[in-house]
């Protein structure tokens, strides 16, 4: 489905959130992971201002997620679980080689869920359907959650024009 096209109905919505839990799983888990998964020379060097992004970037994953997981909760329907996703991450990703790595994964983490509450908010904002849920109580909740992700990515931005 293309978040060009209007939300059209309640299990539309509830899919399109459930991407969103799972974005800010993979997000979370991964912020989680990037300070142990750096080698020991590596580790050295991740200094203080970056180790306290990537705990509160996981914290806001965490968040976000279970704001979410309310928004769906009301729509009667069910999330994965964090520990499934997390799971599948550490299978399917590899550890950033570097530093820099750990940056350049968070800004793009960053900037795919900015991108993706941005096209979701247009798409629900483009449609007339009455759902489930409150509509302006998701509109504002996803609203909230894009601005904290537009914040991370600048976060992320002066942290790398920092170290540059």
């Amino acid at each position: 489905m293309s978040l060009g096209q209007r939300v059209s109905s309640d299990n539309q919505l509830t899919r399109l959130l459930q991407i969103g839990v799972v974005l800010e799983e993979v997000v979370e888990s991964r912020a989680a992971l990037h300070i142990d998964s750096l080698p020991p020379e590596e580790r050295a060097e991740f200094d203080a201002e970056v180790e306290e992004l990537l705990v509160e970037a996981a914290a806001e994953s965490a968040d976000h997620r279970e704001r979410l997981e309310a928004l769906i909760d009301d729509l009667e329907a069910e999330t994965v679980e964090y520990e499934e996703i997390n799971a599948l991450v550490d299978a399917q990703y590899g550890p950033p080689e570097d530093t820099d790595g750990v940056l350049y994964d968070q800004l793009a983490n960053e900037e795919t869920a900015y991108k993706f509450y941005d096209d979701l908010i247009t798409a629900i904002e483009a449609s007339d359907t009455e759902f489930a849920v409150d509509r302006d109580r998701l509109l504002e909740t996803l609203s909230e959650i894009r601005e904290e992700e537009k914040e991370g990515v600048q976060e992320v931005t002066e942290i790398m024009e920092h170290r540059a």
